[in-house]
């Protein structure tokens, strides 16, 4: 029997590495010369062997051998278009922690980038520190390389997720911090990379672990409403089928059921509406309205749902053309993008091509830092949900749903920020507390002198507006 399971191990082992392999040939084979493909191929074969001995003897608490998890971890990264040294990185990312080797060891046999990676995934290991402590100081390692390197966060999403799906083994109490630290720190952080799809699957693990019971009910909901409308929904490809066929427009078509989140199971009661979306492929941009005419000649639009986000990306770069429409007995939500795009949907700052707004996450990052806290998740959770607004010459600025003003001043500059005394928004003359909508243009009236008053940490909510404000009253305390 034991004969059995370890043949089983060996061969689940050998198909994630060949599928490893054949992945990271695929997205970048075509771009190496044959002898640096051949040194990558090599490298990630000795990065294996240093896991497995590295591991030697070490299981997980649910008794399987623990070099399982570094390749499952290895393998989602090479399914995400991640680089080789990222997939090294991956399957190295405990041997620094859990094993007698060293930091500088890996750098010296697979180099500095892969090193670097490593150690942003290595938990902080000072022994006078408080758990608690020790905590946060992993957190501020991770976001200091983080700002150097992107690629260390979305490993550390590959590693949670793995954890979250086989974290039974574990106390309740343990499985409960973990589940929660992912959900404020981790579910946004992957929106803000643009994983719109990664932040759902790891939020789904996490609230699941915390409401198990909720879930299950979500789940049978979900099975139940599968189940009622399928007959229903096949009517209604085979019509968009036709329709597209008609018109020698090539679509794939996806049937997306929201996964299970707190606002998620308390849109149950709205049902097939709040919980299916169907998702409409095309080739090209123009095909997708194309697409989306042909769609509301068959089922009528309603009014007011219909955004473009073709052009013109949401907040987190999604892109895609959204409606809903009355088809038949149910409303049903739709969403019209290219293949590429979905691509970039899906796997965000990954997915080749996709526009990264590098210098607005670095400044997050660096605001996070800055903060009161060692890791301000308040102010992390804020930015998750976003809006754009526009200065008067028309250029775009992404700020936290909330945001006031005041915010948008320090966004600009410090020193406007510290010297702003009142607003236009929208060619309206409003004081500096104002909330300020997606879509609102904004100006900025600013003093010849410094005006900051202790107030105004009630009128921001964006670390970096509160961070300069906090300086600010500091140093006026000190030189008083």
């Amino acid at each position: 029997m034991a004969e059995v399971a370890d043949q089983g191990a060996e061969r689940l082992e050998q198909r994630l590495i060949n599928e490893m392999m054949e992945l990271l040939v695929t997205h970048y084979g075509g771009g190496l010369s044959e002898v640096d493909l051949d040194r990558g191929i090599d490298t990630l074969h000795r990065a294996v062997e240093t896991a497995r001995a590295s591991h030697s003897g070490q299981f997980r608490k649910s008794g399987e051998p623990y070099l399982f998890h570094p390749l499952r971890v290895a393998h989602r990264a090479a399914r995400h278009w991640m680089d080789f040294a990222s997939v090294l990185a991956a399957i190295l990312h405990d041997v620094v922690e859990d094993s007698p080797l060293t930091l500088a060891e890996v750098e010296a046999e697979f180099g500095s980038e892969v090193a670097l990676l490593v150690n942003g995934l290595t938990k902080s290991s000072a022994t006078d520190l408080s758990r608690e402590a020790l905590k946060a100081e992993t957190y501020r390692k991770q976001l200091l390389v983080a700002i150097e390197d992107v690629r260390v966060l979305c490993l550390k999403f590959w590693d949670r997720m793995d954890n979250l799906q086989t974290i039974s083994a574990l106390n309740p109490q343990k499985q409960s911090l973990i589940a929660e630290e992912t959900r404020t720190i981790y579910v946004p952080l992957a929106r803000h990379l643009g994983m719109g799809a990664v932040a759902s699957q790891l939020e789904a693990l996490s609230v699941g672990v915390l409401y198990p019971r909720r879930a299950a009910r979500y789940q049978a909901v979900i099975a139940r409403l599968q189940q009622t409308v399928e007959p229903e929904l096949r009517k209604i490809r085979a019509a968009l089928n036709q329709a597209f066929e008609h018109h020698k427009l090539p679509v794939l078509m996806r049937d997306r059921w929201r996964s299970f989140s707190i606002a998620g199971a308390q849109s149950m009661g709205r049902g097939f509406t709040s919980l299916y979306t169907l998702e409409i492929q095309v080739d090209r941009s123009l095909d997708a309205y194309l697409a989306l005419g042909l769609l509301h000649s068959l089922f009528p639009p309603i009014p007011g749902k219909l955004r473009d986000h073709l052009n013109v990306p949401s907040q987190f770069g999604y892109q895609a053309l959204k409606t809903t429409v009355q088809a038949g007995e149910n409303r049903m939500r739709v969403e019209v993008t290219t293949r590429k795009l979905a691509r970039f949907n899906e796997a965000g700052v990954l997915a080749p091509g996709f526009e990264f707004r590098l210098t607005n996450f670095q400044d997050l990052m660096r605001s996070l830092l800055e903060g009161e806290s060692a890791f301000d998740t308040e102010s992390l959770r804020l930015a998750s949900a976003c809006i754009q607004v526009y200065t008067p010459r028309g250029d775009t600025r992404t700020l936290p749903e909330g945001s006031s003003a005041l915010d948008f001043a320090f966004d600009i500059h410090e020193e406007l920020g510290l010297r702003a005394c009142r607003a236009r928004i929208n060619g309206q003359t409003r004081l500096l507390r104002s909330r300020l909508m997606d879509g609102d243009q904004v100006a900025i009236e600013g003093s010849t002198t410094v005006q900051v008053l202790p107030k105004w940490l009630e009128w921001a909510v964006t670390p970096r507006a509160r961070n300069s404000i906090r300086r600010y009253l500091r140093n006026k305390v000190k030189e008083g």
